[in-house]
């Protein structure tokens, strides 16, 4: 058991936005963003607004936050800095990196995704399969929404090329065994591409000791500005031809795959993000989530009917459920009534809220992230108990 306490009371005040009484249960959809995250974006503005590559100070200065962004990147997925790429969002960059790695790719060829995907990490290959005659397989999941690893192994053939996956469901907060899924895929020549945007609040990412070849996520969604951040392995991406105008320099290595300009502001914001993680710690962050996941697990009422793992264990702190006699829009409402971020529907884990029978009506969503706290938990279960 973990000694590290985390004092959250501290953690709160370095956020303006908790100021309120609105209860931010909606973290899966982004989260909050420290004060020192809106000072970085606001002081890029005053002090370093310009373009890149010019022989002036805010230019070079814009080139020094670019910089530190690719090492806080690297530090955060745990890889080189050559091998981090940014952009607008994941799901455009996943478009952007599927579309370049379909350069290499033959009619026929098949990709594996699983139930438990955003359709971020699953639209992409379907486009593509309707562009090129791709074949797509789905990796069904357990009835407790579990990965089915024997599904998986399966559908790996000779032909398939991609396993798409999730290192965290972003609708019932599944964990799945990273480096499981890689050896599957890579065993049978397959790229291993992780979808880690709800994982990355939750734990630390370490893309070259998991084994990924490509890995995305999102900095809103860990209390950063709204980018799309990607890792892919150094021996891919040269071996790739990027998407690019022909001016554009091909150094570092994940720029090949970046399009345009920058976000600089949001850059410096990004840097802030990493290094307000770094200040509190993983096992802090980790310790504190797991006793608000037990204690909101451990109280739900009887008519409350929680969809996926009803232990902390394989899993992060975020909840689908729905209350009995009640549509999922409707309790979203009387709890947002009540003072309570929550969201409904399928948030865009089509797969498997289909797999649940729960169809286009879905489910509440809470998810619970270090800035929470006990009493926040008991006012939501109390509040349940109510409805």
């Amino acid at each position: 058991m973990s000694t590290v306490t985390l004092d959250v009371e501290a953690v709160r005040r370095r956020f303006c936005a908790l100021r309120t009484d609105l209860v931010f249960l909606d973290g899966p959809g982004g989260t909050q963003v420290p004060d020192e995250v809106i000072e970085a974006v606001s002081r890029y503005y005053r002090e370093a607004n310009a373009n890149s590559g010019g022989p002036f100070e805010t230019s070079r200065r814009t080139d020094a936050v670019i910089a530190q962004a690719r090492l806080a990147a690297a530090e955060f997925l745990g890889c080189t800095p050559d091998e981090t790429i940014f952009g607008a969002n994941m799901t455009s960059l996943n478009f952007t990196l599927s579309r370049t790695a379909a350069r290499t790719l033959r009619a026929g060829d098949e990709i594996l995704v699983t139930r438990l995907d955003h359709d971020g990490n699953i639209s992409p290959w379907l486009e593509l399969a309707h562009d090129l005659d791709l074949t797509v397989r789905f990796v069904d999941v357990h009835d407790d929404t579990t990965l089915d690893y024997a599904d998986l192994e399966r559908n790996l053939t000779e032909r398939t090329r991609v396993v798409a996956f999730p290192v965290a469901s972003n609708a019932v907060g599944t964990l799945t065994d990273v480096r499981r899924v890689v050896e599957l895929a890579h065993s049978a020549g397959a790229l291993a591409w992780a979808d880690a945007v709800h994982y990355g609040p939750h734990g630390p990412i370490d893309a070259a000791d998991w084994g990924v070849d490509v890995l995305i996520c999102s900095p809103y969604k860990f209390f950063g500005p709204h980018l799309g951040l990607a890792f892919g392995r150094a021996e891919l991406l040269e071996s790739w031809r990027p998407y690019k105008v022909r001016p554009s320099a091909l150094e570092p290595l994940g720029h090949r795959f970046e399009t345009g300009t920058l976000a600089h502001e949001l850059l410096a914001g990004f840097v802030a993000a990493v290094d307000y993680i770094g200040s509190l710690g993983w096992e802090a962050i980790t310790t504190h989530e797991r006793e608000l996941g037990k204690r909101f697990l451990d109280g739900l009422p009887e008519h409350v009917r929680l969809y996926g793992l009803p232990a902390a264990e394989g899993r992060v702190p975020t909840f689908a459920f729905n209350l009995d006699g009640l549509p999922a829009r409707d309790a979203a409402a009387r709890l947002g009534d009540r003072g309570f971020a929550v969201w409904h529907g399928n948030y865009y884990a089509v797969e498997i809220m289909e797999r649940l029978g729960l169809g286009e009506e879905g489910a509440v969503r809470a998810g619970f992230v270090h800035y929470n706290t006990v009493d926040e938990v008991d006012r939501l279960l109390a509040t349940l108990q109510e409805l």
